[in-house]
């Protein structure tokens, strides 16, 4: 076993505020230095991988053999005593391999064995998503102490369960295990696999064409197998007469951790995020103090990264930092936005310009959707998210970027739109220009 990764907080903000100021922003920088390979004892990493057979992945065919075969190459990937098995999800879910509702190491044997069951998968009945994460939560509860990762692909919408149904899978799933989630084809709906990558603190994205799954599948699995740390949590403390607004993570991707705070003692909250490998991101928290006299300098929050102790061990600290503030006269100092966090600032609102711009689209709105991508095409020039740019003149005609002025495309390929819509919380780290 190597050494577990170094753990370091850097925080960006501007610490002054006027008198009467009470909001407090900072930027705090994670990274996680240290060999990724050969990171962990095999034992302590299991891996699910969830395909979706119903009768869709059959239309075209092309759907179901590539998605046989990225999960083969998923399961080539996985290290030698990694514990996996793989789901093939329906109306209901089933076992696919092993037989058995168990999870088994993976060797030479077992993975041929899994590869075996794989090519025999035939593309039958619905979707209900809630029931392919259960059995997924099922597998992962006798290896609670290590990096649980699941994949799910799917290529329809969750028809056959209440969205009641999936929620409260997804409530009981939640900090259980870690979720990426894909759509093939354009029949699924971007919203929904959404919400179950966010409460299983994963990602979501589009692979329009199935040749893109391999790819896809081995790069997932490859950084699932980097990962060294499992459960990692950001506690924020605060003073007392201060209140936490918010936690968003706003590196690689913008996602709203507010809602998943849990109690962890007097004055602080643990925000879940997930496993960690050699790897950094970024977090944006906000803090409302009350006011204090000219002068008076305080801790507005207290940063710790920690991997909590399971039942009554002591927790562990990997890294810690302060946010502070203090009050001046000085208009120039108090006036001063740190540009980090101007910078993601804009990018959260990016997200949300997008979201809502091709929601408005969709309802036919023309107008609102007209100016929320403006607004968007506008933030992601100011930001040099480059990605964001070319997949928003996809959707939208720019007639100039700076003003974010722009006319709706008639005619929009339906894997463009969807394709703005996964991608719109990643984030780039720097403007054009800085460093």
């Amino acid at each position: 076993m190597s050494e577990q990764p170094q753990f370091s907080i850097k925080i960006d903000q501007n610490k002054y505020l006027p008198e009467g100021g009470r909001e407090v922003h900072a930027v705090v920088s994670v990274e996680s230095t240290g060999s990724p390979t050969g990171v962990s004892q095999p034992a302590s990493a299991a891996e699910v991988i969830i395909i979706d057979t119903s009768g869709s992945m059959s239309y075209p065919d092309t759907k179901l053999r590539a998605a046989i075969a990225a999960a083969q190459v998923a399961v080539d990937t996985l290290r030698d005593g990694v514990f996996f098995a793989v789901i093939s999800g329906a109306n209901t879910a089933k076992m696919v391999f092993p037989q058995q509702t168990t999870l088994v190491r993976a060797d030479a044997t077992t993975r041929q064995q899994a590869k075996q069951a794989l090519s025999r998968l035939q593309a039958q009945g619905g979707t209900a998503i809630g029931s392919w994460l259960r059995l997924a939560d099922q597998l992962f509860d006798a290896h609670q102490e290590g990096i649980r990762h699941a994949i799910l692909l799917t290529d329809g919408k969750n028809q056959h369960e209440t969205a009641e149904e999936l929620d409260a899978v997804l409530y009981r799933c939640t900090g259980r295990f870690v979720c990426d989630c894909r759509g093939v084809g354009t029949d699924w709906e971007v919203a929904e696999l959404r919400k179950v990558s966010s409460a299983l603190l994963g990602s979501v994205d589009i692979v329009a064409d199935p040749q893109g799954l391999v790819a896809d599948f081995q790069a997932m699995t490859e950084a699932a197998m980097g990962k060294a740390v499992a459960d990692v949590a950001l506690r924020v403390w605060t003073p007392q007469t201060a209140k936490l607004r918010f936690v968003k993570q706003v590196m690689p991707t913008v996602q709203d951790l507010t809602g998943k705070r849990t109690e962890s003692g007097p004055q602080a909250g643990d925000y879940p995020l997930g496993a960690w490998g050699a790897e950094s991101r970024d977090y944006h928290i906000c803090v409302e103090v009350s006011p204090g006299e000219v002068g008076k300098e305080l801790r507005a929050g207290w940063v710790k990264l920690v991997v909590p102790g399971a039942a009554g061990a002591e927790d562990e600290i990997l890294a810690t930092g302060n946010v502070l503030v203090q009050w001046t006269d000085d208009e120039a100092a108090s006036t001063r936005i740190n540009p980090r966090v101007a910078h993601y600032t804009g990018q959260a609102e990016l997200a949300d310009a997008i979201q809502e711009g091709l929601q408005a689209r969709k309802d036919g709105d023309e107008d609102t959707a007209t100016a929320r991508l403006g607004r968007a095409v506008k933030l992601a020039e100011e930001a040099g998210n480059d990605e964001i740019t070319s997949l928003l003149r996809k959707v939208v005609d720019v007639v100039d970027p700076a003003t974010g002025t722009v006319r709706l495309k008639k005619n929009v390929e339906k894997a463009d739109e969807m394709s703005l819509d996964t991608r719109s919380t990643k984030t780039v780290r720097t403007r054009k220009g800085e460093g």
